[in-house]
């Protein structure tokens, strides 16, 4: 495996790339599953649900990894972008919030799998402190700092409440932790420097709610148009 240089490190690539790379990579690890070795752009597009030109600039940003006539080796490139963005590592996790939703967040496969290791379960309600998910022990919310200093902890998911979340966000920014996912229905600050993802099925299913009813608007629109036109062809 080659290593990063000072001039890889130094790159900056486009945030909208940079949201599409993991949804590459995730598509490079289902063709290699399958046992294809080899891709065009246009297949590894179709895989990602994008368009082969989008999908061979966000490429050109991390650099040159395709044969003419040949296609991408999937492997490479799976490793090229796992790299890229610092997935060839394990990356330590806490879960704050072990209520229904921090429980689905701790039994998920695809962490371990993706790149990530989840090193610490906590709470605030001393009734499930001691309890075992996924194989974790759940322990209390005080221990945090202690936790992220034992595991170098740079990453940590919120599953609170909404109310609760601005204050685990400061206690994580605290203590020294710059990354956080975000799945309360909360919009937490923080201080430059700190990264924040947020995760909000509520508005996401609302999103879908307006297509619906855009659909089904459009749907009205027609049935009422095509009435319309077989009233005046009767009338004639």
């Amino acid at each position: 495996m080659t290593t990063r240089s000072s001039t890889d490190a130094n790159r900056v690539i486009p945030e909208a790339t940079v949201a599409r790379l993991p949804v590459y990579l995730r598509a490079l690890t289902a063709l290699a599953d399958s046992g294809i070795r080899t891709c065009s752009s246009e297949d590894l597009a179709v895989a990602a649900g994008v368009n082969s030109a989008k999908l061979r600039k966000d490429l050109s940003h991390l650099g040159s990894y395709g044969t003419r006539g040949v296609g991408y080796d999937v492997d490479y490139l799976r490793y090229q972008i796992a790299r890229e963005i610092g997935v060839t590592q394990d990356w330590p996790v806490v879960i704050v919030g072990i209520g229904n939703l921090g429980h689905a967040l701790a039994n998920y496969s695809g962490f371990r799998s993706r790149g990530f290791r989840v090193v610490a379960l906590l709470d605030a309600d001393p009734d499930l402190i001691g309890q075992t998910v996924a194989g974790v022990a759940v322990r209390a919310f005080d221990e945090l700092e202690a936790i992220v200093q034992e595991h170098d902890v740079a990453i940590g998911v919120i599953a609170t409440p909404a109310l609760a979340a601005q204050s685990v966000a400061d206690r994580m920014v605290a203590i020294g932790i710059t990354s956080i996912l975000n799945f309360a229905p909360a919009v937490v600050a923080v201080p430059e420097g700190v990264d924040v993802r947020k995760v909000d099925l509520s508005i996401e299913l609302q999103i879908l709610a307006y297509h619906e009813q855009r659909k089904a608007n459009g749907a009205d629109a027609a049935a009422a148009a095509a009435l319309a036109n077989s009233a005046d062809g009767g009338a004639a």
